[in-house]
């Protein structure tokens, strides 16, 4: 297991006295991608885990989303159902974005788009490969997550694990959303409510659709 410590002291280090734990100091926020692919050539597990600090779950999540994932050979990374703290459904499967979706997301102006985007047409009670799956918590099979070669590191934060999906299809691979077990997390949607966040969002969306197309 490792902890990127991106605080400006390493005051941390001593609470994470554990031989299972590689306690990493960094001194500088160095953004999502970038802070999770300094393990990148440490890594050698048969799977890796990447999630939110904002996400709780019960021990027996990861066995049973490993078991499902070791029998499926073309699967890069499982991600289980994800519930707001009150017990309702995110919707973290996606389609790939286009800007006009950005857009609508934001203003709400078409309720059937984020219907059709989101995959609420069809049965979430039941597994399948969405175009992409919102990363709060992704377990890759590790083999895959280096052969992309992790994040994109030209996002500081935001559009990432869209990012990383978009590469997972170009190897001819696939997702999987798997909703049998199931984890909470503590959404902030925080660009809706910081404009210095909501800055980071835009710089990333200009990024990821100059990259991938409008």
């Amino acid at each position: 297991m490792f902890l990127i410590d991106n605080s400006p002291t390493n005051k941390l280090e001593n609470l994470f006295k554990d031989k299972e734990i590689e306690y990493i100091f960094v001194n500088d926020n160095l953004g999502f991608g970038r802070g999770h692919n300094l393990v990148l050539e440490r890594l050698d597990s048969d799977f890796h885990l990447i999630l939110n600090p904002d996400v709780v779950f019960l021990g027996d999540v990861i066995p049973n989303l490993i078991n499902k994932l070791r029998g499926e050979e073309n699967v890069s990374f499982i991600t289980p159902k994800v519930l707001y703290p009150n017990g309702d459904l995110q919707f973290i499967c996606r389609k790939h974005p286009t800007f006009l979706d950005l857009i609508n997301r934001k203003l709400k102006i078409s309720k059937n788009m984020t219907i059709t985007n989101e995959y609420r047409d069809q049965d979430l009670t039941k597994s399948f490969c969405p175009n992409f799956i919102h990363g709060c918590f992704m377990l890759f099979k590790t083999k895959d997550f280096k052969d992309i070669k992790g994040f994109d590191e030209r996002y500081f934060l935001y559009m990432e694990d869209a990012d990383i999906c978009r590469k997972i299809e170009v190897t001819n691979k696939k997702i999987l959303y798997f909703p049998e077990v199931e984890i909470t997390h503590q959404h902030q949607k925080g660009s809706s409510k910081s404009i210095k966040l909501f800055f980071y969002h835009l710089s990333s969306a200009i990024k990821y659709f100059l990259k991938w197309g409008f």
